[in-house]
């Protein structure tokens, strides 16, 4: 009974310790068991290890993913709520018939895309849904394994107790052998139930977190399904009210009058806005010349001088847009897309009264770049009516190509572009009927066919 206590409590010492003098490597005797042992064991663990950083390293990345289509879904629940205020705002005051039906059609396209978004989210939600059920029933059945073996182990101890352990330790402790060997053994009986126990708890406590994942993906994945479901049912309703304010504006003949009004109303501003820009083209060349003959004036007056001494004349040049040879090339056009409405006389494809359109309409995508159809300098960045955001960009010899319905813009007036440079995105702002570029070129003050502009060299 003494012998017993003196080597458990020898062995409980050297328990203390045998985790740093494990830790060392046995150097004298590579080729030795235990060392063996100990290497296939540290493979197993960094392979278990790399297998479970690669599965956190996958779900970090899905959550990121979650996480930043919430944000984008934010932003047009915000967006859209704006929009939606500009239209009850608009059912309290009598506002024109044009901005009634571009407040209309930029609603349902914003709803559209919402929609759309909400449809990216419900998919990715049940991706990851299935990837975490996936990973719980993995966890499940290693629980479930790790569970047997301590079953076994309590039933093996309750059997025999712990003194076959015990004369293990005295023997190892007592014979000659390598000491690498002996410390080994007894760190790994001393410490294998408690590892078992430590690994037990992490997978328990691994399942639990992804089950409050679940959960909280369900949860969200509801909310979306009954926003989703709201929005299309506001979806069909939106599209019944606009089409039925378009049959009204087909056959009320007060309603097409009106709607005729500002939309030649806007074509005017714009006219009148290209007219601006050709006369101060036109004053800053008169002002060019002035200087000109008032610089060679007085060169002429000091040459009657005879003055020993000149200063160097600066020769005063035209204020034209000049354009470089290296940027110079075929004009380019500004949107990939179908044309929906031509230059001249046509019908209104969503007025369907006989207008006069000053340039050419061309279906975009949302997202889709608008570049500039000539190299040029930008004259003009900012809101117009019935054209919404827009840019300006006069080129050579006094001819300017105008941009509108843009949703963002990345030009600054002054500034030089080149032939097909990026100068912003399409949108649907002002738009009767959807997202689309308004294209339109002048001569001077003479507005032209966009579409034979572009054809020529």
């Amino acid at each position: 009974m003494m012998m017993r206590l003196v080597v458990l409590l020898f062995c409980l010492l050297l328990g203390l310790g045998a985790e740093n003098a494990y830790a060392k490597p046995a150097a004298k005797n590579a080729k030795s068991a235990p060392a063996k042992t100990a290497n296939k064991k540290t493979t197993k663990a960094s392979v278990k290890a790399s297998s479970k950083n690669a599965s956190k390293s996958a779900t970090k990345k899905t959550d990121a993913q979650i996480s930043e289509q919430k944000s984008a879904l934010k932003k047009l629940e915000s967006d859209l709520a704006k929009k939606r205020q500009e239209l009850a705002l608009l059912e309290t005051e009598e506002k024109g018939v044009l901005n009634t039906i571009s407040i209309l059609d930029q609603n349902l396209n914003q709803t559209r895309t919402y929609l759309s978004e909400l449809t990216k989210s419900e998919v990715m939600l049940e991706r990851a849904l299935v990837q975490l059920t996936a990973d719980i029933d993995s966890l499940d059945r290693k629980i479930e394994t790790r569970r047997e073996a301590m079953k076994k182990r309590i039933r093996t101890l309750y059997i025999s107790g712990r003194n076959s352990e015990a004369r293990v330790l005295y023997s190892l402790l007592t014979q000659q052998g390598n000491p690498d060997r002996q410390v080994y053994w007894v760190h790994h009986i001393l410490n294998q139930d408690q590892q078992e126990v430590e690994t037990l708890q992490q997978l328990v406590q691994e399942r639990d977190e992804k089950k409050q994942m679940e959960s909280d993906h369900l949860s969200d994945l509801k909310q979306m399904r009954s926003k989703k479901a709201a929005e299309e049912k506001g979806l069909v309703s939106q599209m019944s009210g606009q089409e039925k304010m378009l049959q009204t504006l087909k056959h009320d003949q007060n309603m097409q009058r009106r709607a005729l009004k500002e939309f030649e109303q806007n074509q005017k501003t714009m006219l009148a806005l290209i007219k601006k820009l050709e006369e101060k083209r036109k004053k800053e060349i008169e002002q060019a010349k002035k200087d000109e003959a008032a610089r060679k004036a007085k060169e002429k007056a000091d040459k009657g001088k005879k003055k020993d001494t000149k200063a160097p004349a600066k020769k005063v040049q035209k204020p034209k847009v000049t354009v470089a040879e290296s940027v110079k090339g075929p004009k380019c056009t500004p949107l990939k897309g179908n044309i929906i409405s031509q230059y001249g006389l046509q019908e209104h494809p969503v007025l369907h009264i006989m207008t006069r359109n000053l340039g050419v309409e061309i279906r975009g995508k949302r997202g889709d770049a608008v570049r500039a159809a000539a190299a040029g300098s930008v004259v003009m960045v900012g809101e117009i009516d019935g054209r919404g955001p827009s840019v300006i960009i006069e080129h050579e010899g006094g001819t300017y190509s105008v941009y509108g319905h843009l949703k963002s813009i990345r030009v600054q007036e002054g500034k030089e572009v080149r032939n097909c440079e990026e100068i912003g995105e399409v949108g649907d702002v002002a738009s009767l009927n959807g997202i689309k570029l308004y294209f339109q070129v002048s001569e001077g003050t003479q507005t032209v066919d966009p579409l034979q502009w572009l054809k020529q060299k």
